[in-house]
């Protein structure tokens, strides 16, 4: 009924499209059968020297190259590893745009909102479930979140909203369901796009746990054939379903990646309807990009 991620099945080819940058790493070493060990001396013996612990927290996403020097490493990483020139470098100059909020609608509307930026939670689990009404729209998003507090004190979550083409914000509603109460909303004047503070009426400790549940309705009048999700940071294990209503089902779904909010999607697997008109992704350790599943309407009988 479903295709497991990509980190699962390793499948390079996609990962050297759209990421993480982590991911392509762990899984081109693998393919190569190399320790970490073996191929640190094989870098050393191109005349970069690079610490043991610098590739494995670069594999885990622990860290990411930066510097000019650890650029150098990733592109002696790009020719051991036989993979093409550039390729793990694209990811990682893609993955510092996205992460990049200070600019544009988003950025404008973080910026009335102090603390939006602050990475103050793990984020362990995200679960998704979309629901397609008769009318073929994306109208109502489930949300479930566990984090793990960074530092003691934490008490907020901000949620970025992309709507889509059809998309009104000022219509979009959102609601606090579990563990949760909703704080300032920053809707953007020309933009399809929002940020909403959820208060969780209690201060963390650092390492407390917390899971709390939201929606939100889109009330756009057009159908929809995708439902994507961004990534700013590692989340350890993502879920998403979307269930359509029986009166408008799709004739195909897939699942896809893509690298950036605007960037071309890239399939990644074939999704099958169960008996219950839903389709499902899930996918673990993923850092950045987007994740999504999008769906063909079948065309109307002439």
């Amino acid at each position: 009924m479903t295709r497991e991620s990509r980190e699962e099945h390793g499948d390079l080819a996609d990962l050297l499209l759209v990421g993480p940058f982590h991911q392509a790493l762990r899984v081109a070493i693998q393919e190569r059968s190399l320790t970490l060990e073996r191929l640190r001396r094989r870098i050393v013996q191109a005349g970069v020297p690079v610490a043991l612990s610098t590739l494995s927290d670069w594999q885990q996403g622990n860290r990411r190259p930066g510097t000019e020097r650890s650029m150098r490493v990733v592109a002696v990483l790009e020719q051991i590893l036989g993979l093409p020139p550039s390729s793990l470098r694209d990811l990682l100059d893609h993955e510092s745009v996205v992460h990049d909020e200070r600019g544009g609608a988003i950025g404008e509307l973080l910026d009335r909102l102090p603390g939006s930026r602050d990475r103050d939670a793990t984020i362990l689990s995200q679960q998704q479930k979309v629901t397609v009404n008769k009318y073929g729209a994306a109208s109502k998003v489930w949300n479930r979140t566990l984090i793990r507090a960074r530092r003691d004190g934490v008490d907020r979550y901000f949620l970025r909203f992309f709507g889509g083409p059809g998309s009104v914000i000022e219509n979009v509603q959102l609601n606090p369901i579990d563990n949760c109460t909703l704080a300032r909303v920053e809707r953007h004047p020309t933009q399809p796009v929002l940020v909403a503070e959820y208060l969780f009426g209690s201060k963390l400790q650092a390492g407390e746990t917390w899971v709390f549940e939201h929606q939100y309705e889109d009330h756009a009048d057009q159908p929809d054939t995708e439902y994507g999700h961004g990534f700013r940071y590692m989340v350890s294990q993502y879920l998403l379903e979307v269930r359509f209503h029986p009166e408008r089902l799709p004739a195909a779904c897939y699942s896809y990646a893509r690298r950036g909010l605007l960037g071309p999607p890239h399939r990644t697997g074939v999704l099958t309807l169960n008996p219950h008109h839903a389709v499902h992704l899930v996918a673990s350790n993923v850092a950045a990009g987007v994740l999504g599943i999008t769906w063909d309407w079948e065309t109307p009988a002439s």
